[in-house]
């Protein structure tokens, strides 16, 4: 169910546990700490999927990070999935809409103890955390398209449903101050993207490690591929053995040498001069040296997710694979995209590469990439399995068909 209706089941749903309803009276057993938090989320939740808080109508939250997709966007644009449309039906943006699947456990933005920084949400590290990242789309011009705060505030002002939640959760005239009404409001949208429908730990790979699931052969193999390799190096939490809980990702920021992904920068309008410089555009950083850094994304559901890299400009995780893989083979197919017949071209920004990483594994022949995909599959939360077999489908189809 999708449209008006589904909104107005959220917030029916929601409000009835915001305001001490039925399903509050439920909840009453865990606590006032416990209750307010779900109370809190269950807020959240109808303000992710509410139409009403981008400037035309068209847009919420979980357009672009749509719940069935793993929290990406399934629509299709001029550019392919590559980068989102906007509220407005024609802006592009200029990055891939990254999953918000187990972000809320990236760590608040800050330097670690070697002076790396690490965190934060967005590509480039922006938004210190997931509140701080919560209300920046709805302000976005090329996203949400609200004009400022006090029109966001507007709108829920004039949602009798809103006022009366906002004011159970945070006090009487908790609307009143629009600075304050868009803090509860992203802090709302945080908590409801810390619950465990974000973040449920559940997929095949978890199952095996609890003992619940097997693993064939060929997935055993490819994650030997993933270790030997050194994925580890930039998708562990640590660098040396399993991490029950493990998020596939070190949080940190890398240049790989991405190149520019010439069909979106045709269709949104940046032209073919403009640089994404990555870490270096988050505000207060002016250090050089952080030029083309990109976070490291989490590989949890990446065999969903696509388009892949920051950009979009590879359809396919295969093909994301063997990008990787042209810094450490000496064989001339290394140096050609498979999807484009052509080399994978020059790096957006050729300063900063992260060298003593990409060139640190093995080559990997198609037996090894074939086994990394298989295990990457595994990452894959229970909830999408069927997409990811609907997906496997369509490619075998594809391949039949040529």
């Amino acid at each position: 169910m999708r449209g008006p209706s589904r909104i107005l089941l959220l917030l029916s749903s929601a409000f009835m546990v915001v305001t001490g309803g039925m399903l509050g009276t439920a909840a009453e057993q865990g606590g006032d700490a416990q209750r307010h938090d779900r109370r809190l989320a269950d807020l959240g939740r109808a303000l992710f999927h509410d139409p009403a808080l981008s400037r035309d109508g068209t847009q919420s939250c979980a357009t672009c990070h749509d719940p069935d997709h793993a929290f990406t966007d399934p629509r299709e644009s001029l550019a392919g999935r590559a980068v989102s449309i906007g509220d407005d039906g024609a802006s592009h943006g200029d990055r891939n809409t990254p999953t918000l699947s187990y972000a809320s456990l990236s760590p608040d933005f800050h330097r670690d103890a070697k002076g790396n920084y690490k965190g934060g949400q967005f590509w480039d590290g922006r938004a210190d955390n997931l509140r701080d990242q919560a209300g920046q789309p709805m302000l976005n011009p090329v996203e949400m398209a609200m004009p400022d705060r006090a029109t966001v505030v507007e709108r829920l002002r004039g949602n009798a449903d809103y006022a009366q939640g906002f004011a159970t959760l945070f006090g009487k005239g908790a609307l009143d101050d629009v600075e304050r009404a868009f803090d509860h409001a992203a802090e709302a949208l945080a908590a409801y993207q810390s619950t465990e429908e974000f973040a449920p730990f559940d997929s095949r790979y978890d199952r095996y490690l609890r003992g619940e699931a097997e693993l064939t052969a060929q997935e055993q193999f490819g994650h030997t591929v993933f270790i030997t390799w050194n994925c580890r190096l930039c998708h562990q939490l640590r660098q040396q053995g399993i991490t029950e809980r493990e998020t596939f990702t070190s949080f940190e920021y890398h240049n790989i040498g991405v190149p520019v992904n010439h069909a979106v920068r045709a269709i949104n309008g940046l032209g073919p001069d403009h640089v994404d410089l990555g870490l270096l555009q988050r505000p207060g950083i002016d250090d050089p040296a952080q030029a083309g850094r990109i976070k490291v994304p989490t590989l949890r559901n990446v065999a969903v997710t696509g388009p892949y890299m920051h950009n979009g400009v590879f359809e396919d995780l295969r093909t994301a694979i063997l990008f990787y893989n042209k810094y450490t083979s000496r064989r001339p197919a290394s140096r050609i995209n498979p999807e484009t017949g052509q080399d994978w071209g020059d790096p957006e920004v050729a300063e900063n590469l992260s060298l003593a990483e990409l060139q640190s594994g093995l080559m990997l022949d198609d037996e090894r990439v074939d086994a990394l995909v298989a295990f990457l599959e595994t990452l894959t939360d229970r909830r999408y399995e069927p997409l990811l077999a609907e997906r496997k489908r369509a490619a075998q189809e594809a391949v039949a068909a040529r």
